[in-house]
């Protein structure tokens, strides 16, 4: 199963070709922030920023959980592929950190992943 994972921003409208979707929103934005408002989710202050916090911590740890519970049924169902996609407002701050963070988190393990920013020039 080829796992593909992409970024968004909701202003930009949603993916329809997304399987699993997921709002990252309520994380803290970096776009209010002058030092990190033209920087992407890719750099380590921006990430710090929206993740490393109680709210960003948990909402990953159980996002692995639940990734971790529904790759291995999703590829014993015969799917070829899965979309997990991840937004944000604007699509270039929080929801590219999250991403990342699914992409290390899965990287190496039992399926190729590939990762795509889609809003993060916009």
């Amino acid at each position: 199963m080829q796992i593909k994972i992409l970024s968004f921003g909701h202003k930009h409208g949603l993916p329809s070709e997304a399987d699993l979707l997921f709002d990252a929103r309520f994380l803290p934005n970096p776009f209010y922030v002058a030092e990190l408002t033209d920087k992407t989710g890719r750099e380590a202050a921006v990430s710090a920023y929206a993740m490393d916090n109680d709210g960003g911590r948990q909402f990953l740890a159980h996002l692995f959980t639940l990734l971790d519970f529904l790759l291995p049924r999703f590829a014993q169902s015969g799917r070829a592929s899965l979309i997990i996609a991840v937004g944000c407002t604007g699509g270039k701050h929080r929801s590219v950190a999250v991403a990342e963070e699914i992409h290390r988190h899965l990287a190496g393990g039992k399926w190729p992943v590939e990762i795509i920013h889609r809003d993060i020039d916009k």
